[in-house]
């Protein structure tokens, strides 16, 4: 008895504490936000806000919120403070809600939601641009030492099917806090802008954020309709092409190798594929590397051409593109001239001619002594 006393006192207070945690969340009321908002802050970029309910209960509990963005697509997270930033299109519109949350190990306790909308922007149907797709590239900047990488933008659009023809487009991008409207634009056959070019922008090559690009128009006869659209940067960076390839042949060795691109990443963040083709019989050989070099084993009678082309590493950034195949390099024996079969061919045909003229000439010799033999016989 003496040494259950001390347990049941331990089994007593344990079951009190977890009275004194369910309790709260039992007897607690939650009322929804407030003044809940969301406003535009920049292209596909809105800042969602609320306040407490001054008519929640106050007691010594950490209250939190759950938003949910119902359109254009669903998400759903937790928060504590009173407001929160979405990067989203905005051109199908926008809604989302938020309630009151209050969460332990044991319950769950919500409000009921609060809502709010933005609608899709004015415009006719059919009248936004269509596939719109954008790439970025990363161009060396030898004039600048704080920024000794620069990154262009350009884009490409179709007009809307039922545009006017007077109907003029204009582009924007967005990347963090900088906004900029293009400048270079390309014109279809009646003068309508379908592409644009940003020699410098102030995306960062090796940045993480979303590339928010806003297309609106002008028409005098529709009122035409914006489109926006997001892209993550490594799926639009269009890498550079590995520098100063070279190969060499030494016997039956093919040593090929070459230097990283022009690039914000350092050199240990890419991977390389390596493409040798064997002009005489078509073989083609694709090997796939994280060094600067590789070496293969050949047939030193045929003529190869050497490529390779270098993607951005998934240790340094989710996968991307690969860039475009370097500059062929040509190394070996031309493929239409093997020597040392040509040589033979050639040796051999050259036999033979020899070999008939002596024949023929042996033979044009040896009519007119037959014809003696046969009139001495006579």
């Amino acid at each position: 008895m003496i040494i259950m006393a001390p347990v049941l006192l331990i089994l007593l207070g344990a079951t009190e504490i977890l009275q004194a945690d369910l309790l709260p969340d039992e007897k607690i009321s939650l009322l929804p936000p407030v003044n809940f908002t969301i406003k535009v802050t920049g292209l596909a970029q809105v800042l969602l806000h609320w306040e407490p309910n001054p008519d929640q209960e106050q007691r010594n509990v950490n209250l939190e919120y759950q938003v949910k963005i119902n359109a254009p697509k669903e998400d759903d997270y937790e928060t504590r403070i009173t407001e929160s930033k979405c990067v989203t299109i905005l051109h199908k519109g926008f809604s989302a809600s938020v309630r009151t949350i209050l969460q332990n190990d044991h319950s769950l306790l919500a409000s009921s939601w609060a809502s709010a909308e933005l609608h899709d922007p004015p415009g006719s149907p059919g009248t936004s641009v269509v596939n719109l797709t954008c790439t970025t590239n990363t161009i060396a900047d030898n004039y600048s030492h704080l920024r000794p990488y620069q990154v262009s933008l350009h884009c490409t659009w179709l007009v809307g099917t039922d545009a006017p023809e007077d109907t003029q487009y204009f582009l924007y991008y967005r990347y963090g806090s900088w906004t900029e409207e293009c400048q270079e634009y390309s014109k279809d056959s009646l003068g309508r802008n379908i592409a644009c070019w940003f020699p410098r922008t102030f995306i960062r090559s090796r940045g993480r954020d979303w590339l928010a690009v806003l297309v609106n128009g002008s028409s005098k006869h529709s009122a035409i309709k914006p489109f926006d659209q997001l892209f993550a940067l490594h799926a639009i960076d269009r890498i550079n092409p590995p520098l100063n390839v070279t190969a060499e042949i030494e016997g039956t060795r093919l040593s090929i190798q070459w230097e990283k691109p022009v690039s914000a990443f350092p050199i240990h963040c890419f991977d390389y594929e390596v493409k040798i083709h064997n002009a005489r019989n078509g073989y083609l050989q694709i090997e796939k590397m994280m060094t600067n070099a590789f070496i293969s084993i050949i047939d030193d009678l045929s003529k190869y051409d050497v490529q390779v082309r270098a993607a951005v590493s998934s240790m340094c950034r989710e996968a991307g593109l690969w860039s475009e195949w370097s500059q062929p390099i040509y190394v070996g024996k031309d493929e239409h001239k093997p020597l040392r079969e040509w040589f033979l061919i050639v040796l051999m045909a050259t036999i033979c001619f020899i070999l008939l003229i002596l024949l023929l000439i042996c033979r044009i010799k040896l009519v007119p002594l037959r014809q003696k033999l046969k009139s001495s016989v006579i």
